[in-house]
């Protein structure tokens, strides 16, 4: 029985990629009935390596878990049409697309809210529309290059622009599009009142970027600092990384006062406690550098183990570093049952990531349906949306929709 705290809301998705489906898996997870409209060439992570059948990637897999999938061609009358149908039953609406695009289809939020006022009608988008970049195509690398976000590993490694190794403005836009989403929702309980809501991926990592590095342009004249007003000066030290030990890497991070005295303690320099520069938070933000590099000078002296049992005697965050394949066998993440396991119908033995928001009422549940095959649920969906079997029929010869067998897609020439 699904009790998440969105059992009975309605989601039609039309999103692809990360950033929407990231968001939208957010509510699926928490019991939404996400409905994910793809077209007939699915979506395109659907295609990414490693996967076991062709059209089912790992990737895909893992951000689209309990959703159903519903293939509709909307550049055809009747998909549009069909697709309005399953809106006209939603509580919430969303889509990726350009703002040109859309309008082109015509499903923008005039159009879908003819059929449902009450609609939450959700835009993630690359840049808001009001701007002079909206209608530009964005993908995460090139969000993270416009936000500043490259600038500061530049400056924290005094060397080359690199991207992060992980889709992060996607991923941070996702969880703003599903905390938006779920404003709107709140919203309409309330009054019951739909509305348009806009998220856009660069504004909003942006804003997620500068939390700490607006620093001293907070204030107008921005304050000056040593080197520029911009930028926080704790994060972007050269020393603040992984210190290299006699055998290994520690991350270690002595914070409070309490925290330095015992570092200080531990490495045998008490006295150092006493020194104006590092009695108080304030002085220490002022000369982070020199303890960073102290820090950083004194590990390679013991091993990874020793200092590990100093560092627990002082109660002072840290830990080695792990290896993507390390956490797969983490006592702690075993503990909480943070990777669940279960037999797809067509993939075999799947592992995913648990719901790691916890409720203690309305729980979310990562194993509620496993990610679809390819237009697996178009047929149901189509039927609950009142749409006729021979409509239905109609819509599958004019290769307006289709519907996914139960058997195992073929095996890709890389993963057979």
């Amino acid at each position: 029985m699904n009790k998440g705290a969105l059992a009975g809301i309605r989601v039609v998705d039309l999103t692809s990629v990360v950033f929407g489906p990231y968001g939208t898996q957010a509510m699926a997870d928490m019991g939404a009935d996400v409905i994910k409209i793809e077209p007939p060439e699915g979506d395109i992570t659907r295609g990414l390596s490693p996967a076991r059948h062709a059209g089912m990637s790992g990737l895909f897999i893992n951000i689209n878990r309990n959703k159903r999938s519903v293939v509709l061609d909307i550049k055809q009358p009747a998909g549009r049409a069909a697709l309005l149908e399953i809106v006209r039953g939603a509580d919430v609406f969303v889509h990726n697309l350009r703002p040109v695009a859309i309008r082109k289809l015509g499903i923008d939020y005039d159009d879908v809210r003819a059929v449902n006022p009450e609609i939450v009608y959700a835009e993630a988008l690359g840049f808001g529309s009001d701007g002079p970049y909206s209608g530009r195509p964005a993908y995460d690398d090139v969000i993270q290059a416009m936000s500043g976000f490259v600038d500061l590993v530049r400056r924290q490694t005094r060397g080359q622009p690199r991207l992060a190794p992980t889709v992060i403005a996607d991923k941070m836009a996702g969880m703003a599009l599903a905390i938006a989403m779920l404003l709107a929702l709140i919203h309409r309980l309330r009054t019951g009142q739909g509305q348009r809501v806009e998220v856009p991926m660069y504004e909003a990592f942006v804003a997620d970027t500068l939390l700490e590095h607006l620093s001293g342009a907070v204030f107008e004249p921005p304050l000056p600092d040593r080197a520029t007003a911009m930028g926080h000066r704790r994060a972007l030290d050269e020393h603040r990384k992984p210190h290299r030990t006699q055998d290994g890497y520690l991350s270690v991070l002595p914070y409070t006062d309490r925290h330095w005295q015992a570092f200080f303690a531990a490495i045998g320099r008490a006295d150092l406690a006493a020194d104006p520069k590092f009695t108080r938070y304030e002085e220490r933000s002022r000369n982070l550098s020199e303890l960073y590099a102290m820090v950083a000078d004194v590990m390679p002296t013991r091993t990874t183990a020793d200092w590990s049992v100093a560092m627990d005697k002082a109660d002072i965050p840290h830990f080695p570093i792990r290896t993507l394949e390390e956490l797969l066998d983490d006592p702690h993440l075993k503990a909480v049952g943070f990777f669940q396991e279960y037999e797809h119908p067509t993939q075999g033995r799947i592992r995913t990531t648990a719901v790691t928001t916890k409720l203690s009422v309305s729980p979310g549940d990562a194993l509620r349906r496993p990610a679809p095959l390819l237009g697996e649920h178009s047929h149901e969906v189509l039927r609950e949306a009142g749409l006729s079997e021979p409509a239905i029929d109609a819509l599958r010869r004019a290769g307006a929709t289709l519907g996914a067998t139960a058997a195992p897609l073929h095996p890709t020439e890389a993963n057979p």
